[in-house]
Formats: C-alpha cells, sequence, structure tokens
C-alpha cells in the first residue's frame, strides 16, 4: 500500500459528536495501523454557523480521547484565495460557468417541477450562455458530466454505481465569493495527498459529485470508505433523546477516555468476540475489511459496563489524575495535609471495583481526602445511637494503645469489645463505619482505617463521641 494519509474534516458549527469522533477513530486507527499520517482539517466555510468556541471544543475533544493528528488543525477560511484560484481555472477551461439565476428564480423552478413530478435539479439555463463577467450577482457552477457513470469501489460498502444524468451543476462559489463545501473538499483532499476518504455513509451521495471535480482538476481520486451510521435504540439516527451525544459530556459523566473510544471501535468493526481492547490492540488489528456496512446501534448501558470493565484494569496512577478534578469540586487540595495513607492513589484498589464511572468513584473516594467528614444524619441517627457510645469509646481507648492498624492487631482490639459489651460485629461495624466514613457503604472496616491511619480514625470517633455528649 502507498504510503496512507487519512484525515478528520469536522465542521465546527457545535459540540464534537460521539458519530464524529468515531469517524475520526477509525480515520486515526487506519492511520497508526500502517504507518500513515493523520491529518485534522476544520471546514469552517460556513460563516453563519461556524465559531472558534466549537473549534476549541473539537480540539478539546481530540486531545481527551488521545486522538493526536500528526498534520493541522488546518482550517479552510485560511485557504480561501486557493479555492477561489481552482475554481477559475475551472472557469478558463470550460468546467465551470457563471449562474446569474437568483435564489426566487431557483426556488419557483423548483417548485414548479415538484409540482409537474419532474426532477428538481438545476435545469442548466446558464451552462451555455457563456457568461464571461457577470455585472449582477452571480455563483460559479461545475459542468457535472450529464452522460455515462460514475463508479466507486467502496471499500465498506463495494461497488456503487451513480447514473450521472441525476445529477445537477452544483455551485462552487457562492455569490458572496466563498466555495461551497463539495469543491472546497476536494481541492483540500487533493493537495492534501489524502488516500483514502474514511467517513460517514451520510457523505454517500456527495460522492458522485466530488469524483468528477477531483478528475476535471486532473488529481488523483482517492479511495472512499463511508461508515455505517449510529443509530439509537428505536433505529432512528443517534440523538440527544437517545442521550448524551457531545463526547466531552461523556468526559463530564466520569467515562474514561479510553473505554469510550474501546466502546466507539466496536460500532461498526468487530475483531472475532473480542469487547475489551487497549488502544495498542486496536491499532494492531484494526481493518476495513471488519467495518459492517449496516448500521450500528448506540447502547448507553453497554458503554458502562464497558467503562466499569476499563476502571477495574486501568493503572491506579491514571485513575487518580482523573480523579482529581472531580474530587477539588468537592473541596479536595491535592497538595493539602489531607491525604489518604499511602496517598490518593492508595485508595483506589478498594473502591475501583464498586464504581462503574469516575463520578461514582470520587464518591467512594470522598470520606478519606476530606476533613471533616460528611456526616449522613439518617445514617448518624440510626447508628451512632447512646446506647453504642460507650463500645465505641472503649473501642477507640484501646486502639490509641496499638503501634500499628493491621488486621492482625486491631481484631483482637474489635473481639475483646464484642465479648465485653455483648454485641455480634455487624451491631458494631456498622455504627464504626459511620462515625468514620460519614455513611453506611465503604470499603472493609479494616480497610478504611489503614487509609485514614491512626490519628484520624481516634479523631473522628472522638467528633461522634462529642457529638453525642453536646
Amino acid at each position: 500500500m502507498t504510503d496512507v494519509r487519512v484525515r478528520f474534516a469536522p465542521s465546527p458549527t457545535g459540540y464534537l459528536h460521539i458519530g464524529g469522533v468515531r469517524t475520526a477513530l477509525f480515520n486515526w486507527l487506519f492511520a497508526r495501523h500502517h504507518g500513515g499520517t493523520f491529518v485534522l482539517r476544520i471546514e469552517d466555510t460556513d460563516r453563519d454557523r461556524s465559531t472558534d468556541e466549537a473549534i476549541d471544543a473539537i480540539l478539546q475533544g481530540m486531545r481527551w480521547t488521545g486522538l493526536d493528528w500528526d498534520e493541522g488543525p488546518f482550517r479552510q477560511t485560511d485557504r480561501l484565495d486557493l479555492y477561489r484560484g481552482k475554481a477559475q481555472e475551472l472557469l478558463q477551461q470550460g468546467k465551470a460557468y457563471w449562474c446569474v439565476c437568483t435564489p426566487e428564480d431557483l426556488e419557483a423552478r423548483r417548485k414548479e417541477a415538484q409540482a409537474k413530478g419532474e426532477s428538481i435539479k438545476y435545469d442548466g439555463r446558464c451552462r451555455e450562455k457563456g457568461i464571461a463577467s457577470p455585472k449582477e450577482p452571480a455563483a460559479m457552477r461545475f459542468k457535472s458530466p450529464q452522460e455515462g457513470q460514475t463508479i466507486v469501489d467502496d471499500l465498506i460498502k463495494g461497488k456503487i454505481v451513480f447514473d450521472n444524468a441525476v445529477l445537477d451543476d452544483l455551485i462552487i462559489l457562492r455569490s458572496n465569493n466563498y466555495p461551497t463545501y463539495n469543491f472546497s473538499v476536494v481541492i483540500d483532499d487533493a493537495l492534501m495527498g489524502i488516500t483514502h476518504v474514511i467517513r460517514g455513509d451520510d457523505h454517500v451521495n456527495n460522492t458522485p459529485r466530488q469524483v468528477p471535480m477531483f478528475e476535471a482538476l486532473g488529481y488523483q481520486v482517492p479511495q472512499f470508505a463511508h461508515l455505517p451510521m449510529i443509530l439509537g435504540s428505536d433505529k432512528a439516527r443517534l440523538s440527544k433523546r437517545h442521550g448524551a451525544t457531545s463526547v466531552l459530556a461523556y468526559r463530564d459523566m466520569g467515562y474514561l477516555p479510553e473505554a469510550l473510544v474501546n466502546y466507539l471501535v466496536r460500532l461498526g468493526w468487530s475483531h472475532g468476540d473480542q469487547e475489551i481492547f487497549t488502544i495498542q490492540e486496536m491499532i494492531e488489528k484494526f481493518s476495513l475489511k471488519h467495518v459492517q456496512a449496516s448500521a450500528a446501534v448506540f447502547n448507553p448501558e453497554k458503554l458502562l459496563w464497558l467503562n466499569a470493565e476499563h476502571i477495574k484494569q486501568a493503572d491506579p496512577r491514571h485513575l487518580a489524575e482523573l480523579l482529581v478534578p472531580l474530587l477539588t469540586q468537592h473541596g479536595y487540595d491535592p497538595n493539602g495535609p489531607v491525604q489518604p495513607q499511602g496517598g490518593l492513589v492508595a485508595v483506589i484498589p478498594h473502591v475501583r471495583e464498586r464504581a462503574k464511572t469516575l463520578i461514582e468513584m470520587a464518591d467512594w473516594v470522598m470520606p478519606f481526602v476530606t476533613e471533616p467528614v460528611t456526616m449522613d444524619e439518617e445514617a448518624a441517627t440510626k447508628f451512632l445511637t447512646p446506647a453504642i457510645t460507650p463500645s465505641l469509646k472503649k473501642f477507640a481507648e484501646r486502639l490509641s494503645g496499638l503501634s500499628s492498624l493491621s488486621k492482625e492487631d486491631v481484631d483482637p482490639v474489635i473481639q475483646s469489645v464484642l465479648e465485653e459489651d455483648g454485641l455480634k460485629m455487624g451491631k458494631f461495624a456498622q455504627p464504626l463505619r459511620v462515625a468514620l466514613t460519614g455513611r453506611t457503604f465503604s470499603p472493609g472496616i479494616h480497610e478504611v482505617m489503614q487509609l485514614l491511619g491512626k490519628d484520624r480514625t481516634l479523631a473522628r470517633i472522638e467528633q461522634v463521641l462529642q457529638r453525642k455528649t453536646s
């Protein structure tokens, strides 16, 4: 295979959509698998809808998912003179022409043709007028082939045949001298040396319009691969009613970027029955041959399961880094004196099995990284009763004499309190858990004490005792 060059070319008219990330991912994997080049291009010629905020959101989303680009980001608005120059070349070669039909004329003709049941394509009335320099607002149209067929050997869909007779003469320069999408994308793909255009199959109908322009300009036509659409559970096109569609929304909901990428790669691609992939495995195994042609269905429950699996397998240091921004929103100071024994990373192995998202994991971690502990009043009322106070006080007094909080050292202390006060473990452990964490759920009681350390453990029990006697 020749040197592979692919591109991801989003329009900055809103957030980076899940479908866009999947398209970027397949391009990125194809480039990485073949040792090729991944180009990022921002198609911002829609002046009314493109915003710098949307461009920033696209770049944030790409960086968060780890889809690094080799060249770019290129902005089409920086290349306007290039497109205009290429349009003039086509005009001089007789392959394009000026059209002075007004929008009102075109709309009236469309309605008339529609009423008669005829084709609503542009009727070509300016095609042979030979307008050299229009004195009124004019658009430039490309002379599309009127006969024969345009055949595309799609790498996913197979051979697709388009009848040229149904194609109309597309506008390539609007009357405001701005290039249209179908024209500028051809110029960019050709001059950037794009070898494979991998994009969503909502672009299939653009392909027979673009191929003749490549040929008219003397450019090599790239290979095309149109990816299956992503649908919601009701088989309608994925939208907000099916759940979040912005990639950054998943970051904010506590998903790991590698989990989202893993899920998206399985929307339309497979490698046997394997479900969980590392990034390196995706790169090694990715092939367009195993991309399905039929639409893929987005399943939020499957994504959540996959996220939980990635949390279980992730490096605790990586998870700790991702947790810090979430914890700081709730008062945690990563450089402050209130830290778990062994640091934040030490808590991860004790909570990772219990959390499906980073948001859930942050909640499990909170009792270990803030002071004072936030007390669940309902739990306190139920478990921190006057009857249990003497046992908690006795336990604290004996715990203070220990040199370590190992299970071997603490168990005899707990057992002595249970025996002397006639308690079962459950009747003592839950009040102790509430005293230490402020809640009824936590890692095992021994792990809790070891993570808090002796001083914080005793201080929290003392706070509960003071609470009951004050």
